[in-house]
């Protein structure tokens, strides 16, 4: 998962993926996507950010979830 808008840099917020240049935390756009925020919102809170990043943020969470095993419940 590599992306230039993405960064995961052990100095920076612990290592947590970032968008590049800033020390906002994939993790905080996509909530905020969960929440119900327009990309366009997002762009307007933080002026650092582009329309282009922000999808690249959702896309790295995305590849982040396809790339682990994620538990099925069992049948009844």
């Amino acid at each position: 998962m590599t992306s230039p808008h993405i960064t995961v840099d052990h100095q920076i917020m612990g290592g947590v993926p970032c968008v590049a240049g800033t020390r906002i935390p994939v993790a905080t756009i996509v909530s905020m996507v969960a929440g119900g925020t327009t990309i366009a919102s997002i762009v307007e809170d933080f002026p650092q950010l582009t329309s282009e990043s922000v999808y690249a943020a959702l896309q790295y969470a995305a590849d982040a979830v396809r790339e682990r095993e994620l538990p099925l419940p069992e049948s009844a």
